[in-house]
């Protein structure tokens, strides 16, 4: 029997808020106050720095970033720095690995990477991985970028529980409007792509999001249970 997962799905998110209610979801899954979760959402514009920590790969002046109002966290997930913004879908599954069985980190960000280019393969576009690096690729181009955190859990010693995750490029323009001024992933010779850049089709960023959780469902052998509020 598979186990539950609550999914949510918020048109716009402040990163801080998404960061706190994450923290506030790995403590009270880990007590057993709540269930697995994954949230899916959007962020205003946001840089984000992860532990890799290279500051030189924001290519944009303090000043340009405040005219385009893009705000700058360093943050706890794995990697570099990246972008985050309308037209993104960004899921954060805050969800256990463990629970008796042996785990593997690396095969859970394979098992992420597989649902986005199941997703992908389903509107017809091939997408595969790139060695050396995480994420998923179309050709040469990334079109969804991925860093966890393996939190250990404190009631089940042997256990972790996720959080961040994987965002997901849906609408054309991101890279004029965040993803230029800087080095995504610290990756300088390789660019990024979207879902409409791909299909030259136009895709609501909540349907990709609806679309994509029977995929993720299956891939990780959850029941899904959609919820309209994910304050907690």
């Amino acid at each position: 029997m598979n186990r539950p997962l609550v999914v949510s799905y918020t048109d716009m998110m402040d990163y801080g808020e998404a960061w706190d209610l994450q923290k506030k979801l790995v403590h009270d899954i880990d007590a057993g106050e709540q269930q697995e979760h994954l949230l899916l959402l959007q962020h205003p514009p946001t840089y984000t720095i992860g532990t890799q920590r290279h500051p030189e790969h924001l290519l944009i002046s303090e000043e340009d970033r405040k005219k385009k109002g893009i705000s700058v966290y360093q943050i706890d997930r794995g990697g570099d720095i990246t972008y985050h913004g309308p037209g993104q879908l960004v899921a954060y599954p805050i969800m256990f690995l463990g629970r008796g069985k042996e785990i593997d980190l690396h095969a859970h960000l394979r098992n992420v990477e597989e649902v986005i280019i199941t997703y992908l393969r389903s509107h017809g576009i091939e997408a595969g991985r790139k060695e050396q690096y995480t994420g998923v690729w179309v050709g040469n181009f990334k079109i969804c970028a991925i860093g966890i955190k393996f939190n250990r859990s404190t009631s089940h010693r042997r256990d972790f529980i996720t959080s961040h995750g994987f965002a997901f490029n849906i609408k054309s323009g991101l890279q004029s409007e965040g993803f230029g001024g800087i080095v995504p992933c610290g990756i300088e010779e390789f660019g990024v792509t979207t879902l409409e850049d791909c299909t030259g089709l136009v895709h609501s960023t909540e349907q990709v999001a609806q679309e994509l959780v029977p995929i993720f469902a299956k891939q990780f052998g959850f029941d899904p249970i959609w919820a309209a509020d994910v304050y907690v």
